[in-house]
């Protein structure tokens, strides 16, 4: 079975992919790597993309996930790429995202996560289960600081206006955290938050197989 190469929104693992149902597809999720002191997202997606062995492959990311595989599509032949919850370009991005990145709040206001910003955080998400939280809550235990600041910089940041020709936009139209009113999708998932490709796994893995197919 050909392989799709998968990369999780920041801070999660293969546990994003889990629920995802895909016909005659192996996932193959790219795990997340430590930043160098001062690198650019595009070394960063030079280094990622040494996990990749097949010529011309299909791409999947999920929230940053989906800017790192565009990252990597500049850089080699990729058949497709599928981004889910994500934006194809820095004119995607919402305004309060380029606000805190003309502010530099991200360096100000500290990024790790408490009780008191975990609320908010998940109502962003739309995480609804008490599994969802759960979960949730364990990937903030195993994230490396270091390593979400760089992330949210990068995000915040991202100044990409190149979008590969065979690029298909999945988007949940009440997501919060990439608002559906800057986003041109392709599939568009009713009442979809940012976290549905757990809580509207089946829906999710419909629109990837027919795009697949």
């Amino acid at each position: 079975m050909k392989t799709i190469y998968c990369i999780s929104g920041l801070g999660a693992d293969e546990r994003a992919f889990s629920k995802l149902k895909i016909n005659g597809y192996v996932l193959k999720v790219i795990r997340w790597l430590v930043p160098e002191p001062n690198e650019t997202i595009e070394h960063y997606a030079f280094r990622m993309r040494a996990t990749i062995t097949e010529e011309n492959p299909i791409l999947m990311g999920l929230s940053f996930g989906g800017m790192i595989c565009t990252e990597i599509a500049k850089q080699i032949p990729v058949e497709k790429i599928i981004i889910i919850s994500s934006i194809k370009s820095s004119k995607e991005l919402p305004l309060w995202m380029k606000t805190v990145a003309a502010l530099k709040l991200n360096k100000i206001v500290p990024l790790k996560s408490t009780r008191l910003t975990q609320p908010i955080q998940n109502k962003m998400l739309g995480v609804q289960s008490e599994e969802e939280k759960t979960l949730v809550a364990s990937l903030r235990r195993d994230v490396d600081l270091p390593y979400t600041n760089w992330a949210v910089h990068q995000a915040i940041n991202w100044k990409n206006e190149w979008q590969q020709p065979n690029i298909y936009h999945i988007h949940g139209d009440k997501d919060n955290m990439f608002p559906i009113k800057n986003i041109k999708a392709d599939y568009t998932i009713k009442d979809g938050g940012h976290f549905m490709i757990m809580n509207k796994a089946d829906e999710v893995s419909n629109c990837i197989n027919s795009i697949l197919l």
